[in-house]
């Protein structure tokens, strides 16, 4: 029986590919720091088990990952906190890059001994850091922080055989994004996302972006000179 582990298991992304994969039979090995939670994704399935802990705690994330081979890994717990008014709050910058960047850096180390030839670490990251939105300082820093660390590695582990994909998801419907006060263009759903993940992974890209037609706007905004991208970013400033 081939393994997954997936961190962020409890809601949203992470628990759709829970179910999605323990649906296939493999062995899913659900990590999170909701009890409740985790105990609701484990009744969906019998090929379901739980890890509770907190990623960005490195001794626990070291002991609960300690004896958990997996053929494929997914990193995909985040949160999102936002600055308003341009005020900086360290403390709210160091919740959201210790989540979105140190969590899934324990993850790793905790479980690079176990990793072999042939596995596939997946981190999920974000299409906002292509753009530096107002208001997303530390949620875009966090996520570019987690896709250059990404790129970077594969150049490392690619003489080891394993395999390393960035995710970057345009906004998906989760308890998370439903606490955004702005518009959200091209969201999709839990579940469409899951299957472009799957899509993406059973061709064995290194880079999954979805959905397709936000994704393709969003790089030719990327791809605009500086003058014209601060603009265009310039009209999102609140009053």
């Amino acid at each position: 029986m081939m393994t997954v582990l997936i961190t962020g298991a409890s809601s949203g992304i992470g628990a759709g590919l829970a179910k999605s994969w323990a649906d296939d039979g493999w062995h899913v090995i659900a990590c999170g720091r909701d009890a409740a939670r985790l105990a609701s994704l484990q009744q969906h399935s019998p090929n379901i088990t739980v890890r509770l802990f907190d990623m960005t705690d490195q001794n626990a994330s070291r002991e609960a990952l300690a004896d958990c081979p997996a053929d494929l890994v997914i990193l995909c717990a985040g949160t999102c906190e936002y600055l308003e008014n341009g005020e900086v709050d360290a403390a709210l910058v160091a919740r959201v890059m210790t989540t979105n960047f140190l969590g899934p850096i324990n993850c790793l180390a905790a479980l690079q001994p176990r990793l072999v030839s042939g596995n596939r670490v997946v981190l999920v990251s974000s299409m906002a850091h292509w753009l530096h939105f107002p208001r997303a300082e530390a949620y875009g820093a966090s996520k570019a922080a987690l896709t250059w660390f990404a790129n970077s590695l594969r150049l490392d582990w690619e003489p080891k055989g394993i395999a390393i994909t960035v995710v970057s998801p345009g906004f998906v419907d989760t308890p998370l994004t439903r606490k955004n006060d702005f518009a959200m263009p091209g969201q999709v759903s839990v579940d469409r996302a899951v299957k472009a993940i799957r899509h993406g992974l059973a061709k064995g890209k290194n880079h999954i972006a979805f959905p397709a037609g936000f994704s393709l706007i969003m790089r030719l905004l990327a791809g605009l000179p500086a003058g014209l991208q601060r603009l265009f970013l310039r009209r999102m400033v609140r009053p």
